[in-house]
């Protein structure tokens, strides 16, 4: 859904600020920090992306669905049976 909002920069210090409505920051999902980035004659504002974002719940849902076995049978090395001390 395409929303345009018109509002003012507002001076905050020596920076300008912008307030964003809720709809807007609820429609994309920004809250807390924020990266902003400049392409061409445009301000980009987009979430902070966190490193394994996600991940617990993903981990989770494939126990769930029996997808977290090992693909690979384990074979063992005489090594394994003979020197591996456990």
């Amino acid at each position: 859904m395409k929303m345009t909002v018109r509002s003012k920069l507002i001076k905050i210090g020596n920076s300008r600020g912008i307030r964003i409505p809720q709809s807007l920051l609820e429609q994309v999902g920004l809250s807390g920090e924020v990266e902003l980035q400049v392409e061409g004659d445009k301000l980009i504002i987009h979430p902070v992306n966190q490193p394994r974002q996600g991940w617990q719940m993903q981990f989770a849902l494939m126990a769930e669905q029996g997808d977290d076995r090992l693909l690979d049978e384990i074979l063992l090395t005489q090594w394994d049976e003979e020197e591996w001390v456990w």
